[in-house]
Formats: structure tokens, C-alpha cells, sequence
């Protein structure tokens, strides 16, 4: 049996323990050392995991030996492979970035932060509906906490509106299961694929009420309209690099999207589609279009990050819309550039606030910045990489999602939302940093410099779009295999089940 597979999720529950026990737990610099080198390993195991998933098989783990559908599996493939290793780049990042004084506002930042990555990393490689559930919940009270981290009235306010919704959330994910469970008699995914094939009449019809609300699960973790709106004002309020963390949390609902419909939830009448595409198509424009407009009206740079995120979500459920092999191909490769260059604009815009004084990140004359030529250089390489310009990954994730959308009837409308869009992104960015870096009030320049592991932050997530585009070509072999075992349900039952 492959233990490889649960060490991405073990590692981060181990270094949680550590660091709540002495003497890491009273200890500032041993809970440093001790978060840095359990985050490292937490990478260097994913890394381990998805070089191995890139043979193609599907790796299977069985808790306690309780062969699947009855026991607790762990399923790595490489779609899940490729997100928990993202994921785990993603916390190291934010781990070394926290080290310049983010830490020191709570005792627990640390262990919150292993623990949430324990709940996205078993999310992502969990084979059973209940369990996804378990690893929701588990990464839900830490991001509870991690928002709560250095709180004040305006991060509480924010912290209540995204707790209170999560939580009719979990309780409409529990009636779905339920659902689920009293129709097909199991909530393991590929054993639930094999059965619901054979359902009909009135038994097919409550799957799909199961299946729909799931999807309301799905879109509120997701962030997908109209369920969108805790997400702008809680990224905002957030700490820096808790946001910049948070650049992953809303994949994890566009993941399960990708992971449940096109493998149980597939229409009767046409095995190409799912009960999902029909309203995932709509909810993706509208989203694009709320989300430029958050955009738009922002009147400070954290909070137009935060609408980017809508807006990227918005693209990519147009991806999962489409339903093809090419088009959760080219969304993977977008999910992965997105989640990097909005967590790097999350760090990037807490340095320059941190040098204009007062006034933050506000869109408002203020002192000039102490580095202007090196966070200036920074800005526009995000800018250029997130609007989708050459030589950067947003401009490869953006022209292959557009390719990909001239397979579909919905290009048109596509084409024409998505490059608007693109258009208005760029003008808003332009605006924000003429206003960053060349309104001045009169005072004299910041004396404040980047520190050392903010700099090593923010350079290692602005180095990633040009990575992504250098190596373009094996990791969108990478994201084709991914999708290829997505839409490969005999495949995953055969890996799961055996020949049950």
C-alpha cells in the first residue's frame, strides 16, 4: 500500500501537534524553526506524490487496511497530486513570509496555519464525500481563527459574515449527504459512480436533488455568484498573509466541482454532460461581471486582489463549464498561475503599504515609497502576468482557455465577456499604480525597506509566472494527463474498488 499518500496530510497534523507542545508552543523562535522545516517537508513529500502520480496510475490508500467502499481512502492522482503540491508551496511561501512580525500578533499562527493546510491537502486527496466534509470543516475553524489573527471591529465584522456562512453551508452539505447516502448506500466517489449509473425514475431524481445541493456547497466555497459576496470584504480585512494563504481556499471548491460531477452526477441522456453544466455556464459570466465590477469600484489595491479572485474564479468555472478534457486541461494550468500571482499581489501590496505610511494601500495621494524601482518592477510583472500579457503564464492560461471555448456554442459570448474583462482589469491596475507609486503629498520619501523574508515572499511568487511560462510545455502535459483522469471514472474505480 502506497504511505506516500497520506504523508501530505499527516506531515501538517504532526507539525500542528509540535508546535502546540513545549517547548515550540511558548517558544517564538523554536515555533519558527520548527513551522519552516515541517512546511518544507510538507512540500518535498507532495513534490514526492506527484512525480510519482506522473506515471500515470492512481495511487490508493487505505486507513487501517478497510479496503474501500467501507473503510476511509486517500486517492492521488494527479489532478489532486498537482494541487496538494501547489498547496504546500503556497503555506512554505507564507510560513517564511510571516516571519518578519506577521507571527507575533497571536501565540497560534503557526499550528492554525499546518492545520489548514492538513484540511486542503486532505480535501484534495480525499476519496469519499463525508471525509471532504471532515477536511472542510477542519480547514474552516482554522481559517476561523488565521482571520480572527491580530483582529480588529472591521476583520471581526468580516470574520462573522464568512462564519456564519460557512456554517449554513456545512449544514446544507450534511442534508446533501444525507440525500446521497439514503439513495445510493454509500458516499465513497468511485463506488457512488458505479451505482448511480443504474438509477432511474424517482431514485435518479433524488441524486440530483442530492447533486444540486452540493453545488450550492461547492459555489459558496468556490465563491461563485451569488454566493460571492463574504469573499472582497474578508480577503481585504484579512491579514496579508493569511489572504495570500487564502489564494487556494476557493480552488478547493472549483476542485470538488471538477472531482464529483463528471464522474457521479452524469446525465442519463447525454454521458458527455453533467446536471451542473447547465447553471454553471450562466454563474461563470455573472461572475466575471461582478467581479470586474468589484474591481472597478475598489478604492484600495487589497481590496481589488480580492475581486481578481472573483474574477478568476469566474474563468475558470467557464472551464469547467466547457466539460472537455482540453478545457479542465487549460483551467488547471489557469488555477495554478491565478493562485500564485493573486496570493504574490496579497504580499507585494502589504510591503507598499507598509512604506506609504498611514494611508496603506488606499487609492490616495500619500509619502513616496522608500524601494519605488524594486516594488515598482514587482507590480508591473504581476500586473502583466495577471492581465494575460506575453511572455507570462496569464497570457498562455488565457489563450488556451480561449482556444478551448471555440469547441463549445458559448464562444462568442466567451470571447467578448473574457477580453472586456481583461481590458477593464488592466485599465483598473494602470489607475492604481499611477496612484501607488506617483501621487505624492509633499512628504518626504519612507525611511521603511522591504525586510529580508518579505522579500523572499514576494520574489519567489513573482518569479513563478515566468517559470510557468518557461516551462510551459511539460506542465500543461502535466494538467492534460490531470484532466484525461477526470473524465476516466472506469479508471478510478478500477483503482479504488479493484474488482468489487
Amino acid at each position: 500500500m502506497p504511505h506516500f499518500v497520506s504523508l501530505p496530510v499527516l506531515v501538517p497534523m504532526l507539525a500542528g501537534i509540535l508546535l502546540l507542545l513545549p517547548p515550540s508552543g511558548k517558544n517564538l523562535q523554536a515555533r519558527r524553526i520548527v513551522s519552516s522545516i515541517m512546511a518544507l517537508l510538507t512540500l518535498v513529500v507532495s513534490g514526492y506524490m506527484l512525480n510519482n502520480a506522473l506515471s500515470g496510475e492512481i495511487f490508493v490508500y487505505a486507513i487501517g487496511n478497510w479496503q474501500a467502499p467501507f473503510g476511509i481512502v486517500l486517492v492521488a492522482d494527479v489532478m489532486s497530486s498537482l494541487l496538494v503540491t501547489l498547496t504546500s508551496f503556497l503555506a512554505l511561501i507564507c510560513v517564511l513570509y510571516s516571519l518578519c512580525g506577521d507571527d507575533e500578533a497571536g501565540s497560534f499562527f503557526h499550528p492554525l496555519l499546518h492545520f489548514l493546510l492538513l484540511g486542503v491537502n486532505g480535501a484534495f486527496l480525499t476519496g469519499d464525500l463525508f471525509n471532504l466534509f471532515v477536511f472542510f470543516e477542519v480547514l474552516l475553524i482554522s481559517s476561523y481563527a488565521l482571520l480572527m489573527h491580530s483582529s480588529d471591529k472591521h476583520k471581526t465584522q468580516s470574520a462573522l459574515h464568512y462564519v456564519v456562512l460557512n456554517l449554513v453551508g456545512s449544514s446544507v452539505f450534511l442534508v446533501a449527504l444525507g440525500i446521497l447516502y439514503g439513495v445510493l448506500g454509500t458516499l465513497n466517489i468511485a463506488d457512488m459512480a458505479a451505482k448511480a449509473a443504474l438509477l432511474s425514475g424517482d431514485d435518479r431524481a433524488l441524486l440530483n436533488i442530492g447533486g444540486m445541493l452540493l453545488l450550492i456547497v461547492f459555489a459558496l466555497k468556490a465563491a461563485v455568484i451569488p454566493l460571492q459576496f463574504w469573499l472582497p470584504a474578508t480577503y481585504a480585512s484579512a491579514l496579508p498573509v493569511v489572504a495570500a494563504l487564502f489564494a487556494i481556499m476557493t480552488k478547493v471548491g472549483i476542485y470538488a466541482i471538477i472531482r464529483v460531477y463528471p464522474t457521479i452526477f452524469v446525465d442519463p441522456n447525454d454521458a458527455s454532460t453533467h446536471i451542473a453544466q447547465v447553471w454553471l455556464w450562466p454563474a461563470a459570466i455573472i461572475t466575471l461581471v461582478i467581479g470586474i465590477l468589484g474591481v472597478l469600484a475598489s478604492k484600495d489595491l487589497r481590496m481589488i486582489v480580492a475581486n481578481l479572485v472573483i474574477v478568476s474564479i469566474g474563468t475558470l468555472i467557464a472551464a469547467v463549464a466547457f466539460n472537455t478534457p482540453g478545457a479542465i486541461a487549460a483551467a488547471l494550468y489557469y488555477l495554478v498561475h491565478s493562485t500564485l500571482v493573486t496570493a504574490g499581489l496579497f504580499l507585494l501590496a502589504d510591503v507598499i503599504g507598509k512604506q506609504r505610511g498611514k494611508v496603506g494601500v488606499r487609492l490616495v495621494p500619500a509619502k513616496p515609497i522608500g524601494q519605488p524601482i524594486l516594488l515598482g518592477t514587482s507590480f508591473i510583472v504581476f500586473v502583466l502576468a495577471v492581465v494575460g500579457m506575453p511572455p507570462f503564464s496569464g497570457f498562455i492560461g488565457k489563450v488556451w482557455l480561449l482556444q478551448e471555448a471555440l469547441n463549445v456554442d458559448k464562444a462568442a459570448w466567451f470571447w467578448a465577456v473574457y477580453l472586456v474583462v481583461s481590458l477593464l482589469v488592466l485599465v483598473t491596475l494602470t489607475r492604481a499604480g499611477s496612484q501607488l507609486f506617483w501621487r505624492h503629498n509633499g512628504q518626504e520619501p519612507s525611511e521603511t525597506k522591504a525586510t529580508s523574508c518579505q522579500l523572499v515572499g514576494v520574489i519567489s511568487l513573482l518569479l513563478c509566472s515566468p517559470l510557468l511560462s518557461i516551462f510551459a510545455g511539460p506542465i500543461s502535459e502535466i494538467t492534460t494527463l490531470a484532466a484525461t483522469q477526470v473524465f476516466d471514472t472506469f479508471g478510478l474505480q478500477q483503482a479504488v474498488l479493484g474488482g468489487k
